[in-house]
């Protein structure tokens, strides 16, 4: 018996209106109406016992198909930067180097974008192409295109559908004075933010981070080779002295956001050394720390011409006497010359970033 599609996707649509990811009618007529499969072909892995099982349309078992597109999760779609499920028949190992994003962030980011009817939408990176067809729902098929889209174009709305390290001018140049450009900022897996600009007569947007995020970057990076190069640079490191702040702080979205900020090419990684203490690896391609946890605390290696983890100190102690505000704090102003990030009223959180 062919599973009620229909039925799944209503169900969806009410977890997502469950946890407060879906509060626009439209949107959710959108996601009632838009098969969640079809962008999962040619099949998707799941987990199996520190494994990759392959599920594939035509392998699986109907109602199991149907059931993991309408999952609130996000999927891996592909493993070591070119294995698909319909390549293997048995669980393998391998890195997730694509994945389709959970509904839920996706909608929320397609509400926050606030578009109306006669917009013209962007989609910065189609991925798999689901949050593409809610759009076309909303908006008409030709009143939305994706980054291949001619260039010459400019829209009422721009959307990232993967994380950046900032938003670069070009989208700014195609968005309309008055249009809105939507994207996550930040590459950490516990450090990134929703960021909405609206674009001014004079070229310029600004804005504000409105929430999380947790969309990846376009190409993430495995945290084995991340940990293992950033380890390799740390044993050049100078000598050992007390770290005044704690590195588990970057785990946290808000302070891994601003260190983000301050550095926007920086790379974060947690080890566990021979002994089983923690081992946190900061670094930037000039500059490396190494905060280690030790029988007595943390202790912290520098090398390299900025001395990171002073950095960091200064940065999270500002933000602690500023009484840990959340990211949703932090502003933002993109020029054709720079991006400026700044907490309202604290001058030692803020950051310029020279467009390059």
């Amino acid at each position: 018996m062919t599973p009620d599609t229909a039925a799944a996707r209503r169900a969806l649509a009410d977890r997502l209106e469950a946890v407060g990811a879906l509060t626009n009618p439209a949107l959710r007529a959108a996601v009632e109406a838009v098969p969640r499969e079809p962008f999962l072909r040619p099949g998707v892995f799941v987990p199996a016992r520190r494994r990759w099982r392959p599920v594939t349309e035509l392998g699986a078992d109907p109602a199991e198909w149907v059931e993991l597109a309408h999952s609130n999760r996000p999927l891996v779609t592909q493993l070591d930067g070119h294995l698909t499920a319909d390549q293997v028949s048995a669980p393998v190992r391998g890195f997730p180097t694509a994945s389709t994003t959970a509904p839920a962030p996706t909608v929320r980011m397609i509400d926050a974008l606030d578009v109306e009817d006669g917009h013209t939408v962007l989609e910065i990176g189609t991925g798999a192409g689901y949050s593409t067809a809610l759009l076309r729902h909303l908006l008409g098929e030709r009143d939305v295109s994706t980054v291949e889209g001619d260039p010459e174009v400019t829209h009422d709305r721009v959307i990232a559908t993967h994380a950046v390290r900032r938003i670069p001018y070009a989208w700014v140049q195609r968005t309309r004075p008055g249009g809105a450009i939507l994207a996550t900022i930040g590459t950490w897996p516990e450090g990134a933010g929703l960021a909405r600009v609206t674009v001014a007569a004079d070229g310029t947007a600004d804005g504000r981070f409105i929430d999380r995020s947790t969309l990846p970057p376009a190409r993430p990076e495995p945290p084995a080779a991340r940990v293992g190069g950033l380890a390799a640079r740390a044993g050049t490191a100078a000598p050992t002295r007390p770290a005044h702040v704690s590195p588990t702080l970057l785990n946290e979205p808000t302070p891994a956001l601003l260190i983000q900020l301050a550095f926007p090419g920086a790379k974060f990684a947690v080890s566990i050394g021979a002994d089983l203490e923690s081992i946190h690896y900061l670094a930037t391609p000039e500059s490396v720390a190494e905060v280690a946890d030790d029988t007595y605390g943390w202790t912290v290696h520098q090398s390299g011409p900025v001395a990171l983890w002073d950095e960091v100190e200064r940065i999270l102690t500002a933000w602690q006497e500023a009484g840990r505000p959340d990211l949703t704090a932090v502003r933002l102003r993109i020029t054709d010359r720079a991006t400026h990030y700044w907490v309202d009223g604290h001058p030692a959180l803020c950051w310029e970033h020279c467009a390059t």
